[in-house]
């Protein structure tokens, strides 16, 4: 996929501030310090476009991208490791839900996991309700190039077991070497376009 424009279009915590348009749409959720900002970054090919924060969870809002005029990409906050109250993380747990079942746009959500700690029970969690409502998902495992070769492969196929049990599917994603980026993207161009939608890729 090249990229030929990438732009912030809102943050978001309701309904009501959603961006408007017909785009399709794909959300990115996972634990808070999973690397989900620098997913994206390497997938619009922008160094800070999405931001990065050394402090877990300070993604309170989902924000919203637009990717060549045709795709939106939607952050949603992190849960898990995130040093806020109780309170705050069931608001948050709130505004993703609401965005998950009221989005018409949303075409496919991205659970990304750590290749070095597995499917925890948070990811777990979230890739039920998701099932149990029908709404398409794929994980990817991400910081793969963490881990020496034998680990990759036992940590994978172990993710890959357990994915098979929900039905789904894994693919690899490491934001700093680019691994799996164009195989992610043309999973998402390809939920994208099922809904109707073709999406012009630019020319080189």
């Amino acid at each position: 996929m090249k990229i030929k424009e990438a732009v912030f279009l809102t943050s978001a915590r309701d309904f009501d501030g959603y961006p408007g348009g017909i785009f399709p749409e794909i959300a990115f959720s996972g634990r808070s310090n999973v690397g989900k900002s620098s997913m994206i970054n390497c997938l619009m090919q922008r160094h800070n476009l999405a931001r990065i924060s050394v402090t877990p969870g300070r993604t309170q809002l989902i924000n919203f991208y637009l990717v060549n005029g045709g795709i939106s990409l939607a952050d949603l906050p992190g849960y898990g490791y995130a040093k806020v109250s109780q309170e705050m993380r069931q608001s948050w747990k709130g505004m993703v839900e609401e965005y998950l079942e009221k989005r018409d746009q949303l075409k496919l959500v991205i659970v990304i996991v750590d290749l070095r700690r597995g499917l925890e029970d948070d990811d777990l969690d979230l890739l039920w309700w998701l099932k149990e409502r029908g709404i398409q998902a794929l994980m990817v495992a991400t910081k793969s190039d963490k881990l020496k070769a034998g680990e990759r492969r036992g940590n994978l196929e172990k993710i890959r077991s357990r994915a098979r049990t929900l039905g789904m599917e894994v693919e690899l994603f490491s934001a700093r070497s680019g691994e799996g980026r164009d195989r992610l993207w043309a999973r998402m161009l390809h939920a994208a376009e099922q809904a109707g939608r073709k999406i012009i890729q630019p020319q080189p």
